[in-house]
Parts: structure tokens; C-alpha cells; sequence
């Protein structure tokens, strides 16, 4: 009986993994597409007559920031919904927004065909997408760390980076097979769509998925205590931020923003940005999983600060690398490989460390939150922060010290972690390093 227990909860485990990563993955998958595009869409969808090719691309990226400063939103309603009703209607519903909003984007009118109405129809759609993604953190990360194992929680939250990184190799790789087969007439017309109405059978698979999802144990066991006082979780969610603030940042710069960057700042090509973008996703889907399963054994807090530090010393050095004419392309790769291998470092454990901050009656708006908060100021803001910046100053280095300047202020957030940060020993240990309450989940 004991065995066929364990056998059970082994396959419940596996099954939330695949269910609560997927939805994830087709976010990101999104997101990259968006990015990568960027230029073609700022062309398509805010370039009228007369506009500048700077400020068109500008306008992209506040609509793709515009996404994100609804994710915290998102959370909010999403994450209070999965704490009171369940973790598994919340990821069904948040696919199935994600799915529609996505798939629509592949069909709209582009500027010269709806005239103004096509950016403001753009911009509804992601901002349902920033809804949807807002809701998917929380209880995508909830679902995984509540059925992990004991001592597992950092390995098991990694797989949901992990993801992260296989969406946007997916975008990139979707990109780079559009940009190679078909001219860039045929891109800017009609090719782009289709990386966006691939989601369609994507979200229908996940969502598929998602409706034979149990629910956690942990909500089932937390469901009828008391919530924790609201000044102490908005404590938790705050600090959460600060800790992943770095992670947002530099994530965002060296695996989605670096292709615009590299085309409007250095002259490369479409396709040289796409290489240099896929083998920095390549670098931060190599030590993600590796990550998470180091903290489980040596501590949250030694393996992110490790990232963090890293970020700060060899970003602005790395940027002068990709400047340089004379150093060879395989040089600039392995430093791009290198780049996002660094950042893969904090969105290992990332997961987990927040999942550990929150009681599981509170665990899908807290983590939710803070993740979502972190990234619609630090990650959607990337794009519009470092095209304006670069704009206005005439300095390429930008780039690199956002990266830098983030993930600097994070290191005192992260010291606040404990040693062992959740990562060695029991269910308990670490479970909410960030809250001061009992009987967590």
C-alpha cells in the first residue's frame, strides 16, 4: 500500500510539472516572438507617415511594457482567485486567455490597413496577455513547489525557468526559421503572423493538460486557516522583488531586448541578432535546472547571490566585447552563451525562494505578486528604457548597466535570505523566509 501511495504521488508530481510548466512556456513563447519582432510590428503597427523608425520602436516597446504593468494586476485577481477557490481553475483559465489573446495578435489589421485603431486593438490584446501572465506565475509556481518533494522544491521551481528559457529558444527559433526561408518582403507582410497563431493548438494542448490537473495538497490542508495579516505579506512581496529585481533585469536584456539592440545600435543583421539571441537562451537553459538542484543542497541564497555578483562584474565588459570589430564571432558567441548561463544562476532557484516566502493561503497573490511587480518595472520596462536611453545619450553601453545597476541593488535583498534559504533538509525548513507566521504550508 505504502509503494502504490508513493507511486501515486510520484505520478501527480510529474503530471503537475508538465501541466503547470507548458502554460508557462507558450507565455514566453509569446513574449519572445514580440520581442524579437519588434522591429517588423513597430513598422507594421505605429510607423504613420513621417514617423521615425526610433520612435516607432519606441511606441513598440511601451506597449510591451504596457503588457507587463498589468501582470501585477493579474496576480492580484488571478492569485486571490487561486488562493480561495483552487490552483487548478485558475491555470485553466489563465491558458485559455493566454491562448485567445495570442492567436488574435496573428489576425489583426496592421496600421496601414485599420489606420489608428491597429495599435490601440494591439495594445488591448497584450494587455489581456499581461492579465493572463500575471495570474500564471503564481499558480503555476504554487502547483510545483506544493507537490515537490521534500529537499526538492529548488529542482522542481527551476523546470518553471526552465521554460522560460524553451519559450523564447522557441520564439527565436520560430523567428530564425521564418527569417530563413522566407525574404524580408514576405516576413514583414504576412510572415510574422504565424509564429502567433501557432499558439493557437499549443494553448488547446496545454489546456488539455491543465483539466486533468489534481489539486495541491497543500490548499486543500491550508484552505481553512487564517490568512496572514496584510502588512506582512505586502512585506514579503516587496522583498521578493527586490530579491529577483536582477534576474528581471538582466534576464530580459541579454534574451529579449539583445536583438533589437544589436540591429538598431550595432548594424547586425535580423538573422545575426536572432544566433546571438538563441545561443544566449541556450546559455540560460544550460544552468537553470543545475541551479535550482544546487540550491536544494547548498542554499538559495549562495547560488543567486553567485548570479547576481557575476552580472555586476561582466556585463559592461561583455558589451565592449560585442562592440569590438576585431574579435571573432565564435569569441562573441561563447560571451553571449556566457551571458545568459549568468542569469540562469538566479532563475534556478528564483522560484522556489519565492514560493518559500508565502504560506500556501496566501502563496499564489504573494509570489505572484512580487514576481509580476519585479517585472513590469524591471523586465517591461527593458526595451523602452534602454531604446530612450540609447536615444537621447548616443551610448551603446546602456544596456549593460541597467543589467549591472539592477542586479547590484538586488545583492542586499538576496543577503536577507538565511544560509540554508530553504534549500537543505525538511518540508519546513526555509518554507517562508520572508513572513513571520506559523502553521505554513
Amino acid at each position: 500500500m505504502t509503494f502504490i501511495h508513493h507511486t501515486g504521488e510520484t505520478r501527480r508530481g510529474r503530471r503537475a510539472l508538465v501541466a503547470g510548466s507548458v502554460g508557462n512556456l507558450i507565455e514566453w513563447y509569446e513574449f519572445g516572438v514580440y520581442g524579437y519582432f519588434a522591429t517588423i510590428i513597430a513598422a507594421r503597427f505605429f510607423t504613420p507617415e513621417g514617423g521615425s523608425e526610433a520612435e516607432a520602436l519606441v511606441r513598440t516597446y511601451a506597449s510591451f511594457a504596457l503588457a507587463f504593468f498589468f501582470r501585477p494586476v493579474g496576480a492580484a485577481l488571478f492569485g486571490r482567485l487561486g488562493d480561495r477557490v483552487g490552483r487548478r481553475p485558475v491555470l485553466v483559465l489563465v491558458i485559455t486567455l493566454m491562448t485567445v489573446a495570442t492567436a488574435l495578435i496573428g489576425v489583426l489589421p496592421t496600421y496601414a490597413q485599420a489606420g489608428a485603431l491597429a495599435p490601440w486593438l494591439l495594445t488591448f490584446l497584450r494587455v489581456l496577455q499581461g492579465l493572463s501572465a500575471g495570474g500564471e506565475f503564481g499558480g503555476a509556481v504554487s502547483v510545483m513547489t506544493e507537490f515537490a518533494p521534500p529537499g526538492r522544491r529548488g529542482l522542481y521551481g527551476s523546470l518553471q525557468s526552465f521554460t522560460v528559457a524553451l519559450g523564447l529558444l522557441a520564439g527565436a527559433g520560430a523567428a530564425a526559421l521564418l527569417a530563413t526561408v522566407l525574404t524580408e518582403e514576405q516576413l514583414g507582410s504576412w510572415g510574422w503572423r504565424l509564429p502567433f497563431l501557432l499558439t493557437l493548438p499549443l494553448g488547446l494542448g496545454a489546456l488539455w493538460l491543465r483539466l486533468r490537473l489534481d489539486e495541491t495538497p497543500a490548499f486543500m490542508a491550508e484552505a481553512a486557516r487564517e490568512t496572514p495579516p496584510p502588512r506582512e505579506v505586502a512585506r514579503a512581496v516587496v522583498l521578493g522583488a527586490g530579491r529577483i529585481m536582477g534576474w528581471a533585469a538582466a534576464g530580459y536584456t541579454f534574451l529579449v531586448v539583445l536583438p533589437s539592440y544589436l540591429q538598431s545600435s550595432l548594424g547586425a543583421t535580423f538573422q545575426q541578432a536572432l544566433v546571438a539571441t538563441v545561443l544566449a537562451n541556450l546559455g540560460f537553459a544550460v544552468t537553470i535546472v543545475p541551479a535550482g538542484l544546487l540550491s536544494d543542497l547548498l542554499g538559495r541564497r549562495t547560488v543567486m547571490l553567485t548570479g547576481a555578483v557575476l552580472v555586476v562584474v561582466l556585463a559592461v565588459p561583455l558589451l565592449n566585447l560585442l562592440q569590438e570589430s576585431g574579435v571573432s564571432n565564435t569569441v562573441k558567441g561563447v560571451a553571449v552563451f556566457g551571458a545568459g548561463a549568468v542569469v540562469g544562476l538566479m532563475a534556478g532557484p528564483g522560484p522556489a525562494m519565492l514560493s518559500e516566502m508565502f504560506p500556501a493561503r496566501v502563496r499564489c497573490t504573494g509570489l505572484g505578486l512580487a514576481y509580476a511587480l519585479s517585472n513590469a518595472v524591471f523586465s517591461g520596462c527593458a526595451g523602452l528604457i534602454i531604446t530612450e536611453t540609447i536615444e537621447r545619450t548616443g551610448s551603446v553601453d546602456i544596456p549593460a548597466y541597467y543589467a549591472a545597476v539592477t542586479c547590484a541593488v538586488s545583492v542586499p535583498a538576496l543577503l536577507t535570505l538565511s544560509g540554508r534559504g530553504g534549500g537543505r533538509g525538511g518540508r519546513g525548513e526555509g518554507w517562508t523566509d520572508g513572513m513571520r507566521v506559523n502553521g505554513c504550508g
